[in-house]
């Protein structure tokens, strides 16, 4: 296989576990319509922070919490300040122990596993600087790959 047909393959892989999920979801054990970003569940805690211009998504993850992210539209970067995660892309798999952070490209989705009790942070642009949560993940997230694709082919125009 080509590198290429691997990253194909490797999110074709998540989109497939995001689908199982949200066919099994329970609402306790497993959270998610994959229409609405989870705001908060028993096992990753959420929270928002702000300064200017700057959106701040802090994710607290029980240990063997799994999350399927959405894809995220802009370069970020995210922290995991305590922990030890694995996270799934479409560029691998890594394991990362804290204290850690990545610069992550557009078009990135993720599945996180905890291994330990984790403390994950996501830094985004807001530009508007709106205290909106809604308004702002609308402005950086696509629920899946298509609706990112979306986004870009809207983008081009």
């Amino acid at each position: 296989m080509e590198e290429n047909e691997l990253v194909i393959d490797r999110q074709e892989k998540i989109n497939d576990l995001m689908c199982n999920l949200i066919n099994a979801a329970d609402g306790e054990n497993i959270i998610g319509d994959g229409e609405n970003l989870v705001t908060d569940a028993p096992f990753a805690k959420i929270t928002h922070d702000f300064a200017d211009g700057v959106y701040i998504r802090r994710m607290d993850l029980n240990e063997k919490a799994l999350v399927v992210g959405a894809v995220h539209k802009h370069l970020h970067v995210w922290f995991l300040l305590t922990g030890h995660v694995t996270i799934a892309s479409k560029l691998g798999v890594e394991d990362y122990e804290a204290p850690c952070y990545i610069i992550s490209p557009p078009g990135t989705q993720r599945v996180i596993q905890a291994n330990k009790d984790s403390i994950f942070v996501n830094i985004h642009k807001n530009p508007s600087d709106t205290r909106d949560v809604s308004k702002i993940e609308e402005e950086i997230c696509a629920m899946n790959v298509e609706k990112y694709n979306e986004y870009i082919n809207n983008k081009k125009k």
